[in-house]
């Protein structure tokens, strides 16, 4: 039997993708459409072609988007990104590159918190998928 391309190896699922911005309050502020197969984060985002120009006037006049090393080069106009330091291959990260991660990710944990809040409100709760087997089995001495 054939797997579709959404179909994970080691864990045996069916992926889906979804982008998900949200304030320092944990609010989500957008959710995107629902992604199927391999797909990388900046995909996801350039393909949604986000306008952060009409935005909400209560978030302020310079937005900051902290997006994971899954966005890595993404940008958009009117937004200032601030992502991680990576590692260079056979390298490491100096002490200041490292506490700037550390800051980074202090603020990046409440978009965690709020990803994990729509998985647990099953927002985003696709089956993509879904097999069994029916059948009965059954032995007989005629």
């Amino acid at each position: 039997m054939r797997h579709k391309k959404s179909t994970t190896a080691v864990k045996k699922h069916h992926t889906i993708k979804n982008v998900v911005l949200a304030a320092a309050d944990k609010r989500v502020l957008y959710l995107s459409q629902t992604y199927e197969g391999p797909v990388s984060d900046k995909r996801v985002a350039d393909e949604e072609a986000l306008d952060f120009g009409a935005r909400d006037p209560e978030l302020g006049e310079t937005l900051v988007l902290l997006p994971d090393l899954g966005f890595q080069g993404y940008a958009s106009a009117g937004v200032v990104v601030v992502q991680p330091m990576k590692k260079p291959r056979g390298g490491s990260l100096t002490a200041e590159q490292k506490a700037s991660n550390r800051a980074i990710s202090s603020q990046r944990v409440v978009v965690e918190h709020a990803i994990g809040d729509v998985k647990i409100w099953r927002i985003v709760k696709v089956e993509l998928c879904r097999f069994a087997k029916v059948g009965i089995v059954s032995k007989r001495n005629d």
